[in-house]
Parts: C-alpha cells; sequence; structure tokens
C-alpha cells in the first residue's frame, strides 16, 4: 500500500543585494530542499549581477557610464522593467522616479550631516524620468552624470523571479526572504499559513506585529532601515526625488499584494507620500500595517489578501 511520503519546511541561508537572505522549501529531506534552493539562490544571484551598480560589467552600469553620449542597447527582460518603472513614474505623478539614485552622491547615512545646499541643487538637476530616453530595444540617458538606478524595485523583483525558479524546479510550498521582502509560493506542511514577524521601528530586536502569508508577496519599507538623527530630527535614506530631501511622515509600513514588486512599489509609494500614506493606501484597498510618526500601529480596514498573481 502506498504511504504519504513526510514533509518538513527547511531554512536555506545565503547572502545577496548587501542582505541577508533566505530559502524555505517543503520537502522530504534536507538535501532534496538544498537542491531546490539553489535554483532560487542561482536566480538572485543572476539579476543582481545583470542589474547592481555596484559592478562596472552589469547593463546598468553601461548605461549610466554612456549617459549624454551613446545609446545602450537593452534585451526583453531590461525593457519590461524599464516598463515597470515608467508606469511607476506615472502612476505615482512623479514621486517616484528611478533616476534619483544620484542623490546618494550627496547624502551620507554614515554621518549625521546635511548636504550642502549647492551640491544638492546640482544632483537634483540630474534627476527627471522625462529625460530618459528610450526606443525599442534600447536606451539613452540625455544629460551627463544622470543615472538610472534599480533599488527602488530590483530585490522585490528578484524575490518574484526566484519564487518562479523554485516552482520551475518542482517546489510547491515555501517562501523566498530576500532582506525582510518575501514572496510566499506555498503554505507550511500542514496547510496552515507561514506567520511572518514584522520588526518594531524602533526596537532592532522587537517585532511589532505579525502577518499570516499562503501565497503572495509581503515587503516592509521604514524610515530604520539607513539614517542618522541630527538636532532631535531623524533623516532617513527614502528621499524625494523632487527636493532631495528624506520622508519623515511615517515610520514604516508593510503591504501584502499578489507579487512582491507590487507590494514593494506600494511600500516605496506609502512612505513618500509621508502623512498621506496612510490614505493611500486605503483608496487602494490593499492589505497592510503601517506605523505612523506617533509610532501608533495601524492596519487596513478588513482588507482581504488578494490571490496571488502568477510568477
Amino acid at each position: 500500500m502506498a504511504r504519504p511520503v513526510a514533509t518538513l519546511s527547511f531554512d536555506i541561508p545565503f547572502r545577496a543585494m548587501g542582505s541577508a537572505c533566505s530559502v524555505c522549501v517543503v520537502a522530504p529531506d534536507l538535501a532534496r530542499a538544498r537542491a531546490l534552493a539553489q535554483a532560487a539562490i542561482d536566480e538572485v544571484a543572476r539579476i543582481e549581477a545583470k542589474y547592481s551598480r555596484y559592478r562596472a560589467d552589469s547593463v546598468l552600469s553601461r548605461i549610466n557610464a554612456a549617459a549624454g553620449a551613446q545609446w545602450v542597447d537593452v534585451d526583453a527582460e531590461t525593457e519590461a522593467l524599464l516598463d515597470y518603472a515608467q508606469l511607476q513614474v506615472q502612476a505615482s505623478e512623479g514621486s517616484f522616479d528611478p533616476t534619483s539614485g544620484v542623490l546618494r552622491q550627496v547624502w551620507d547615512f554614515k554621518t549625521p550631516r546635511l548636504p550642502d545646499p549647492e551640491a544638492l541643487a546640482a544632483v537634483l538637476k540630474r534627476i527627471g524620468w522625462s529625460r530618459v530616453q528610450r526606443e525599442p530595444g534600447r536606451i539613452r540617458l540625455a544629460e551627463p552624470g544622470m543615472e538610472l538606478d534599480f533599488g527602488g524595485f530590483g530585490k522585490e523583483y528578484a524575490a518574484d523571479r526566484a519564487a518562479a525558479a523554485l516552482l520551475a524546479v518542482g517546489a510547491r510550498e515555501g517562501y523566498v526572504n530576500l532582506g525582510g521582502d518575501f514572496h510566499v509560493f506555498g503554505p507550511r506542511p500542514d496547510g496552515a499559513p507561514w506567520t511572518i514577524a514584522i520588526q518594531h521601528p524602533r526596537d532592532p530586536q522587537g517585532m511589532i506585529a505579525s502577518i499570516q502569508v499562503s501565497r503572495g508577496g509581503l515587503t516592509t519599507s521604514g524610515d530604520y532601515e539607513r539614517y542618522f538623527e541630527l538636532d532631535g530630527r531623524r533623516y532617513c535614506h527614502i528621499l524625494n526625488p523632487r527636493t532631495g530631501m528624506p520622508v519623515n511622515g511615517l515610520q514604516g509600513v508593510s503591504v501584502l499584494a499578489p507579487s512582491a514588486l507590487a507590494a514593494g512599489s506600494l511600500c516605496t509609494l506609502a512612505m513618500l507620500h509621508e502623512a498621506q500614506g496612510q490614505a493611500l493606501l486605503d483608496a487602494l484597498g490593499v492589505p497592510y500595517l503601517l506605523v505612523d510618526a506617533h509610532g501608533k500601529l495601524h492596519r487596513s480596514n478588513g482588507a482581504q489578501p488578494p490571490a496571488a498573481a502568477p510568477v
């Protein structure tokens, strides 16, 4: 008589994109879990190598190096990401701008110091999606010194693609965690959802809440990831592309969506809307946890997690 194969969940840690990451898969044994997880790890490594601004041979580095000069050919995957970036710019009415990464040239969150106003003004002149020129299969940044940066959604895209890689090799339950950005592609071995804890924005060792997820993307953004404090004010790494200044209306926000890519974009948009971020998420009807500027926790008003999108 046939017997069911016992299954357990295994958490396989690795590092990528400057973060502690892991792949959790349901499998009959550790060897099988590691074999499955490797497909996800390899996919994350591929995406990081292709789009990292820290690698001179990456697609983005080649585009940025040619700013103000040549056109650069791009493949279908890069073109799809550029299409997504353009949609986010349009949907946010410019609050989100993938050319705003140049602001890191004047902000150093390791040092409690504001940028020189003239230096900030000079960098702001090099920000503007409208100056990204595109034709089918190629792209050009119009002004010297402009840069394109997928940091606003690259990790979330990688989480989704890693989950797709796991499904392709036979994994059916588990999740990908890239530095706190999750793509959950199936429940626990007993069918129950995974419980994902949300870090307290003012206590690095504490958790402020937890969310149960069986499928979909769950991402978190906040003012506690990289920041400094000066004269009683916190300056975080999430920067308004219009002013070049850090946002300050929310301590943190977590969003559940069909994909990590969608969840991450909503988190970023909420943070950029500062004190109006909660109203934005309520209007969109997405499930969220939000910590306001005063440290009060808010939950979405009965919104249910949407069905997971195909990966």
